[in-house]
């Protein structure tokens, strides 16, 4: 139960560190020095928690996903913030 619930807060953190970092990337052309910075930023966080949680590297494809998944959902709020004119 105890491993289950760090795995959750694992994901849950993974997400929410890539959403503003997949929301600021969207400021910058693609393929960009900063583009890439903010791609690769919280992975060491993710990999840092990961490792003083206990659990070993069968759990990074989760890790991974739940990055991309939180990238994604900062472009998707940025382009629709921008398309409903709330951004600059």
């Amino acid at each position: 139960m105890q491993g289950t619930i760090l795995i959750i807060g694992l994901i849950v953190l993974a997400i929410t560190f890539s959403v503003p970092c997949g929301y600021a990337r969207q400021y910058f052309p693609k393929f960009s020095i900063m583009w890439w910075i903010l791609i690769h930023l919280p992975i060491p966080l993710i990999v840092w928690l990961r490792i003083k949680a206990g659990l070993n590297w069968h759990y990074i494809p989760i890790t991974l996903f739940s990055s991309v998944a939180g990238q994604l959902l900062g472009a998707f709020i940025y382009r629709r913030r921008k398309q409903d004119g709330e951004t600059p």
